[in-house]
């Protein structure tokens, strides 16, 4: 660190991490993200004496009108980098994250569903590019600062939950396979957060207190409905109740998605309760959005969804029919459930209780205590407004 905790500057850090390209080719390659995660994934390695090389990916071109920092958060890589010895490289792969995962990601918005672009970028960028990039530099490994584990059971690798269950993020890292998982390393996965920000401290990271990133993956922190409608041109449109009556307009459907309670601007509406309201359904082809003031309105509840095709982690379901548990969203607990694996590859899943919200985009991940299964794209759910919106354009009297 400088003077006055700052970091050196740019042609410092260069020069130390361009001295480091001068050790012997490294046998992991570290994804290093400018982030306190990847800082002590990397340095773990070094602490056990593996040759290593430190990696950042720039996986979006930043146009300067946001908070997205991937010149500050590259700094903070290469200061690490400097700071355990080892050599920094770097990868452009905005284009292939583009078309591997933007262009997906506006397409599922401009349908109607709500789409989780980290999913892609895992399997199509970090998991896929980065892996290549990394052998090509002659490793055989790439290591990442992902909350997750890896085992090899059974003659297959498995992948399990990270001991840090707030944290863990096997969630997002279910769409990878066999070969992706046989060179993959989570240094860090055995460790709660906590001692992981202890551990960057004291081993002097310039990373350690840090702040952690949030918002869509590789974008950043900036306004979503801003930087979306810069993509998907909006069409305002009507607000109505479950019986079918205007109560307000929206900016644009593809903006809300089920269960939400933020950003809907509904004002006071007469002979209503002064009570939140939640989006219960979308119409996208009548660009109309549905809202209940029940946050669990029988609307929003189903016990059954079908997915789109499915992805195992091992390559192969554990039966055609089976019980586990399963996540529709990020840190949602649990849920008893059956599985059954249809001919087309997807699977359809009941579930032992309502589930709330359940949102046809997401991804739905399936989990044998604290393996990672695989999972699907939600395609449909037995909830009672998405079936009939589904079938046929709605009609004034959704609820008996």
């Amino acid at each position: 660190m400088g003077r006055g905790g700052r970091l050196p500057g740019w042609a410092a850090l260069s020069a130390v991490a361009g001295a480091a390209r001068r050790m012997s080719t490294p046998r992991i390659v570290v994804g290093v993200s400018g982030g306190v995660d990847s800082s002590v994934a990397a340095w773990k390695l070094a602490q056990q004496g593996e040759p290593i090389a430190g990696l950042f990916m720039q996986n979006w071109a930043d146009d300067g009108s946001g908070d997205c920092r991937a010149e500050d958060d590259r700094r903070d890589a290469v200061a690490v980098c400097g700071v355990l010895g080892i050599a920094f490289h770097f990868r452009d792969f905005s284009g292939e994250y583009w078309s591997g995962v933007f262009e997906h990601f506006l397409a599922e918005y401009a349908a109607g569903r709500t789409p989780n672009p980290d999913v892609l970028c895992n399997r199509e960028v970090k998991f896929k590019h980065f892996l290549d990039a990394a052998q090509a530099l002659g490793a055989e490994r790439i290591a990442t600062g992902h909350y997750a584990q890896v085992a090899h059971r059974g003659g297959r690798w498995r992948l399990l939950r990270g001991a840090d269950r707030g944290k863990d993020q096997s969630y997002f890292l279910h769409q990878l396979g066999q070969s992706q998982l046989a060179a993959t390393l989570f240094p860090i996965g055995d460790l709660e957060k906590s001692t992981l920000r202890r551990i960057a401290r004291d081993a002097g990271l310039p990373t350690h207190a840090k702040k952690d990133s949030t918002g869509i993956c590789f974008i950043g922190e900036r306004d979503f409905r801003e930087f979306l409608g810069r993509y998907l041109p909006a069409r305002t449109g009507e607000i109505r109740d479950p019986q079918g009556q205007r109560i307000a307009e929206h900016p644009g459907v593809f903006y809300f998605t089920l269960g939400q309670r933020e950003g809907l601007n509904i004002g006071g509406v007469r002979g209503r309760a002064a009570a939140p309201w939640y989006v219960v359904g979308k119409d996208v082809a009548s660009n109309v959005l549905y809202v209940d003031q029940d946050r669990d309105s029988p609307l929003l509840q189903s016990r059954w969804l079908q997915s789109e095709q499915a992805h195992w982690v091992t390559g192969a379901p554990p039966a055609r029919r089976f019980s586990c548990t399963a996540q529709t969203r990020y840190r949602q607990p649990d849920e008893p459930c059956t599985v059954d694996v249809q001919d087309d590859g997807s699977v359809q899943v009941h579930f032992e209780r309502p589930q709330r919200a359940v949102t046809p985009g997401q991804s739905l991940v399936l989990y044998d205590g604290k393996e990672c299964l695989g999972g699907a794209v939600i395609a449909a759910t037995d909830a009672p407004l998405e079936r009939q919106l589904a079938g046929s354009s709605f009609s004034s009297e959704v609820v008996a």
